[in-house]
């Protein structure tokens, strides 16, 4: 069964349309390229700080070995990490990994 992440990110005051376009334009496309799927992705309309994203795996094993062929690469660390710590408040970031419940569309 796969898992999700709902990844809720506090997006910095101000930043929220360059944090769009970086996540549409960069950080989707370089981890869609390591096998990374990303479901959807919301930003909040009652507060205009809110960014939230789903992403899917095959399983726990499948997240975590993705984690490493994304966030373990100079690539990653080089020209993602330091405008992610500019446009989020990544302290206060949530990540929820989650599995479809019974009669989901997801399942």
């Amino acid at each position: 069964m796969p898992l999700f992440e709902i990844r809720i990110y506090p997006v910095k005051d101000g930043c929220m349309d360059e944090w769009v376009e970086f996540m549409s334009s960069k950080i989707v496309p370089f981890i869609e390229s390591k096998g990374m799927k990303v479901d959807a992705m919301f930003r909040g309309v009652e507060d205009p700080t809110v960014y939230v994203w789903i992403r899917r795996f095959d399983d726990e094993e499948h997240r975590q070995a993705l984690y490493k062929a994304v966030y373990e690469t100079d690539e990653w660390q080089t020209n993602f990490k330091p405008t992610v710590r500019r446009l989020v408040d990544v302290e206060n970031a949530s990540v929820h990994v989650v599995s479809a419940a019974d009669g989901s569309p997801l399942r």
